[in-house]
């Protein structure tokens, strides 16, 4: 054992985070995210499950054993070798539950709703390369340790008890508040140095308001109902199903337009009908209704006008999500969006076209594809 200590003592590894030590935090925040993009799939499969349970655990252990290093608790100890390594550490365990989450929101189609997550982690990066005191600094911790734990328990609750609403969401915040807060006050007792270092009061007052503002967030779905998510939303011409395979049938853009599967100018021919399909991925087992909900745009009133709310069960466990259409004749002309939610009124993702008729009028660049 000792051999192997002198050896990594001497290592080039050791030597190369000994020049670049002011961004090893980030080296690691990085090596993380690159890991769990590599290895995770599916949040209900086991590895993921076991794997987001030791990152969360290993994270919790880690930010207790580094908190209580200026006590000299791991002074005499063979711990206390790997101090200055703990908060590398950390910046792993971020790095890596962060990179999860973003692999699971990056599930659905609806890219606004996994944008706000990819802004939040540019936050975390500046914040971690550009505070003064970088991953020392309790209030940065604990506050990014909060916001981790509560986006853990949203993910693994509803995965665990095979439901998912708005009551869930809440549970999940509450253990998640309920866990970090107890952990807070623990290492605030136990440790002298974290007393002088911050002010419980100011402590968790920030914490309340990270809880109420991924709150307001859901709220107004600026947060998508994970873990369910949209991961094709199609406008299509027809949609029928053969051999347990939906085979539709739409026009597809222009090559450029790398962003959408169909066409956004969906030109209608007399006798038409226009069909909505999509495919939600939810976990094993777990049953949820989602609706279709058709918006016309009237240039009149200027404002969206709900022209139908059209109904259907799923349940989980597809890798390629579960599969479902809507359709509707006797549509207008212009400007249509159709939301995907759950019966809560979750906005899971939006399929936004415009529709064309005339006598001159034919679809452009059609295809079948199978799902």
């Amino acid at each position: 054992m000792k051999r192997a200590l002198v050896k990594f003592r001497n290592s080039g590894f050791r030597k190369f985070l000994g020049r670049h030590q002011k961004y090893a935090p980030i080296f690691f925040f990085i090596a993380g995210f690159i890991f769990d993009s590599l290895t995770l799939g599916r949040v209900d499969r086991l590895y993921d499950v076991v794997m987001l349970c030791l990152y969360m655990s290993s994270l919790t252990i880690v930010l207790y054993l580094y908190n209580v290093v200026d006590d000299g608790k791991w002074k005499y100890t063979k711990l206390g070798r790997y101090e200055e390594y703990l908060p590398l550490a950390i910046q792993f365990f971020f790095g890596g539950l962060s990179s999860a989450y973003v692999i699971y929101f990056s599930r659905s189609v609806s890219l606004s709703k996994t944008m706000s997550f990819f802004i939040i982690l540019v936050i975390l990066f500046f914040a971690n390369e550009y505070l003064k005191k970088r991953i020392s600094n309790k209030y940065l911790q604990f506050s990014v340790y909060f916001f981790i734990s509560f986006t853990f328990f949203v993910f693994m609750i509803p995965v665990l008890i095979k439901e998912m609403n708005t009551e869930v969401f809440m549970l999940s915040g509450a253990i998640s508040l309920v866990c970090t807060l107890a952990l807070i006050i623990f290492i605030y007792i136990v440790s002298p140095s974290t007393r002088l270092e911050v002010r419980l009061g100011r402590l968790v007052g920030i914490i309340l308001s990270v809880y109420v503002l991924i709150n307001v967030f859901y709220y107004f779905n600026l947060i998508p109902p994970v873990p369910l998510a949209m991961q094709t939303g199609i406008v299509a011409h027809h949609v029928e199903i053969k051999d347990n395979k939906y085979v539709v049938t739409y026009e597809t853009d222009d090559w450029y337009v790398f962003w959408r599967d169909y066409r956004h100018r969906f030109i209608l021919e007399p006798g038409g009908s226009v069909y909505v399909f999509s495919s939600i991925f939810a976990p094993t087992d777990l049953e949820k209704s989602i609706l279709h909900r058709w918006k016309w745009f009237n240039e009149n009133t200027d404002s969206w006008e709900i022209m139908d709310n059209i109904g259907y069960e799923i349940t989980g466990g597809r890798d390629g999500g579960y599969r479902g259409y809507t359709f509707k004749n006797n549509v207008k002309k212009g400007k249509w969006k159709i939301e995907v939610i759950t019966e809560e009124g979750l906005v899971l993702g939006m399929i936004n076209f415009e529709i064309l008729m005339g006598p001159n009028l034919h679809p452009k660049r059609m295809v079948q594809r199978k799902f």
